[in-house]
């Protein structure tokens, strides 16, 4: 089992890198972004597995408020998180709603943050995919983006500990390591309405963010809106 730890990126966000996941026959790291609201309660972006001493960690930095899906992929821990702390509020998209219906989801998250966090993190409702939509975060203070899937940025070290020869040929053909660092290849083809994308892409790009952090991947202390530019040289 990994070692949970809290990194601080900044003041009041941290990020907790968890244990692999099996998707489809890949390992996958999976990783959470916790941030301390104004109010003092935690954001708490796709939850990794909770164990009982992450559950006692995670309150040393505060209580979870509100447990955030971003995407219809991002929704594994929801359940067990929501279990140990029943008065976080659940969010996601429809897409996960609909998945993952059974619990006491609050309205289905879009282009404009809720309440609940606006002013301390923003958010972009990506569209236009056959497949899949994501929501893209931003927290201001920190000028930090939180990707899920939208940028996959695996380094070779990595992938040489994890994925079979064959596996990583199919990253680099895919575009997912930090030569690229793109959205995987099936979810880009997926896209019909580029215009929705192409403003989703202005949207974030106008943050104007220095740290980026995705699920999968190497994250970005510096330079956020470079790596960003060059992540999404695919969207036309």
């Amino acid at each position: 089992m990994l070692m949970t730890t809290f990194i601080s990126i900044a003041e009041n966000i941290w990020i907790l890198n968890g244990n692999n996941v099996n998707f489809h026959g890949f390992a996958y790291p999976t990783r959470s972004v916790f941030v301390r609201l104004q109010n003092g309660g935690l954001w708490v972006w796709s939850p990794v597995e909770l164990s009982d001493g992450l559950r006692s960690e995670v309150q040393t930095i505060g209580r979870p408020a509100h447990l955030v899906s971003p995407n219809k992929l991002h929704h594994l821990f929801l359940g067990e998180w929501h279990a140990a702390f029943p008065d976080a509020k659940l969010w996601g998209p429809a897409s996960t709603i609909r998945k993952y219906g059974d619990l006491p989801f609050q309205s289905p998250l879009v282009d404009e943050p809720p309440a609940a966090w606006a002013g301390q993190i923003d958010q972009c409702w990506v569209r236009g995919s056959l497949a899949m939509d994501e929501i893209v975060f931003f927290h201001l203070l920190s000028r930090t983006v939180i990707l899920a899937d939208l940028s996959q940025n695996f380094s070779p070290k990595w992938l040489s500990e994890n994925w079979a020869p064959w596996q990583r040929s199919v990253a680099r053909i895919s575009k997912i390591t930090e030569a690229k660092s793109f959205a995987p290849l099936d979810w880009r083809l997926s896209f019909i309405h580029h215009r929705k994308l192409r403003v989703a892409r202005e949207k974030i790009l106008g943050w104007d963010p220095w740290k980026v952090i995705m699920a999968h991947g190497e994250w970005q202390p510096q330079h956020g809106g470079e790596f960003l530019a060059r992540a999404f040289e695919w969207i036309s």
